[in-house]
């Protein structure tokens, strides 16, 4: 970990060589009034918007919509099967399987979906959306959303990504030019182009927005245990294999928590909470390791810790950039069954992710690995 001085409040980066993009958002950051203590970068840092994925910061009597990010509630979830190894065959069933129980991309469910969670709101963006949004429960999205299944030395994993949909999109994109339009009737010192708008706690517009970001989590994570629960029925009627305890956490929200002597907002944008003990999931790029990790309660980084590997290529530049042939054949001769197909698909190739073992290095201290996973196949949205 490295400390980056500024004329405000400390950055602590625990990503060796950060982006100057990513440097410039983190010196906003810094700079913000109520910004508690420091600004903590995690080793998969890159540049965001307004705020750069892989931040955390505490703040005091506010939330920022953009510190959260336009996928609320995104995040892993993951099992272990009671099997050793899964047969070519058997993997191809269980994978085409998959393909035709969850839709992916922008598929929705045909019908809506029983385990939507209850909102007891009045706020108008869910309340607009949830008749939607019952058609997209159980449903992957597409960009660097996805299903794997993985093994480790000794049993076979699932894996998925995913998060809130359109619905947490919506609420996103609400209250951030909610707080824009706030923050310029406020004449805020929080300059417009940093983009970091905010919402006073103890505001309308505060409340609101935490009550609706607060539906857009337990609609991610009800998400992701509807996949996982096809996924895991699948994998019993192809192979007869048992479960573990499913692991299900988020990595884009904010949260009261207490750090430094007193409580304040915690936004993780592209970060996971690793306080002492907690079970985590930090995954690879498609091709590459993931880990499942456990906690060890790190002060400086807010207890928190890397949510994967973390962009070393924007999705246009690796497209142009990234050799098609050399992709697939990369993921072809480890016997990956992967969804690198077409040129496009480069954007969710391995090269123009970081490489996971560095990032891994780089926390140390904020996570021990528990159980280190291999692709074996990749469904991508």
């Amino acid at each position: 970990m490295k400390k980056i001085e500024t004329d405000v409040k400390p950055i602590l980066s625990w990503c060796e060589n950060p982006e100057d993009g990513c440097i410039a958002q983190a010196k906003n950051l810094a700079a913000l009034p109520f910004l508690v203590s420091h600004v903590a970068l995690m080793p998969d840092t890159h540049q965001g918007y307004g705020m750069p994925i892989g931040g955390v910061i505490g703040c005091k009597g506010v939330v920022i919509p953009n510190a959260v990010g336009v996928d609320i509630g995104c995040g892993m979830c993951a099992v272990e099967t009671s099997i050793p190894s899964i047969s070519l065959d058997d993997l191809k069933r269980v994978m085409g399987e998959i393909r035709k129980a969850i839709p992916v991309g922008f598929s929705h469910q045909k019908d809506a979906q029983e385990g939507m969670p209850v909102f007891d709101g009045n706020e108008e963006i869910v309340l607009r959306e949830y008749k939607s949004a019952e058609k997209q429960l159980g449903t992957l999205g597409g960009g660097n959303h996805f299903i794997e299944i993985q093994k480790s030395d000794s049993r076979v994993w699932a894996m998925i990504h995913s998060g809130s949909r359109n619905i947490g999109l919506k609420v996103a994109k609400h209250y951030n030019d909610l707080a824009n339009e706030l923050n310029r009737k406020w004449f805020s010192s929080v300059p417009e182009k940093s983009e970091l708008a905010f919402l006073p706690l103890d505001s309308d517009a505060g409340r609101s927005y935490l009550r609706e970001m607060d539906y857009c989590l337990r609609f991610a994570k009800a998400n992701r245990d509807l996949m996982m629960k096809r996924t895991m029925v699948i994998l019993s009627e192809v192979t007869g294999c048992s479960f573990g305890e499913v692991i299900n956490i988020h990595h884009n929200y904010a949260v009261m928590e207490n750090h430094f002597g007193q409580n304040v907002m915690v936004h993780r944008k592209g970060a996971t909470s690793a306080r002492e003990g907690q079970l985590g999931i930090i995954p690879g790029s498609q091709g590459t390791s993931s880990y499942i990790v456990r906690g060890k309660g790190n002060a400086a980084s807010l207890q928190s810790c890397s949510h994967g590997a973390g962009r070393r290529m924007g999705r246009k530049e690796a497209c142009r950039k990234l050799d098609l042939k050399a992709e697939q054949e990369r993921l072809d001769s480890r016997g990956i069954l992967h969804a690198i197909r077409s040129k496009d698909d480069l954007e969710e190739a391995a090269s123009a992710y970081k490489d996971i073992d560095v990032v891994m290095a780089e926390q140390t201290n904020l996570v021990g690995i528990v159980t280190k996973l291999e692709p074996l196949g990749v469904i991508k949205g």
